[in-house]
């Protein structure tokens, strides 16, 4: 089951190679840092970069929550499993597999889509967006973003994916 480990925005990619160095493997299946890859403009250029789709969060693949929370208390940095009065709450069935549906095993990033506009309207032609655009709550071209509305952990949050809109051929 998946667990989230709250860390500090900034500092996902170092708590999970924490966990990856000093709690035993045995412990836990996965560390990750869900990511999306976005598009950043830098002067008159646009660069593709990474950057965590959940900032604050890792997730970890455990069936021994209570041994694994036991081991993360001893890290150096501030680490625990989320709980509420001391039970601990895995990602729900279709939070893990949201985060499945556009990422895998060992590339946990939600690539960037690309779309068109025909007819006023944007139709996904490349990436995990394609077939998901019932998924999208509204688009940003000007950042080249698209918002994708869901629930985890129990409340609603606007997760912004990189969408290119790309002009149609002629």
């Amino acid at each position: 089951m998946w667990y989230v480990v709250p860390v500090s925005t900034g500092r996902e990619a170092a708590a999970c190679r924490l966990i990856e160095e000093r709690v035993d493997p045995s412990l836990y299946a996965e560390c990750f840092v869900p990511r999306r890859s976005v598009a950043h403009r830098v002067g008159d250029a646009w660069s593709t970069v990474e950057e965590p789709l959940f900032p604050g969060y890792v997730i970890v693949d455990t069936d021994q929550p209570k041994r694994l929370h036991g081991r993360l208390l001893g890290l150096p940095d501030f680490a625990r499993l989320l709980d509420v009065d001391g039970e601990f709450l895995p990602l729900d069935d279709e939070e893990v597999a949201w985060i499945d549906a556009f990422t895998r095993r060992g590339h946990r990033v939600v690539d960037m889509s690309r779309a068109v506009v025909e007819g006023g309207i944007v139709r996904i032609t490349d990436g995990p967006l394609v077939g998901r655009e019932a998924q999208v709550k509204r688009i940003n071209r000007r950042k080249r973003r698209a918002v994708l509305e869901l629930r985890i952990l129990g409340r609603v949050a606007e997760v912004p994916v990189g969408l290119e809109i790309l002009r149609k051929p002629r």
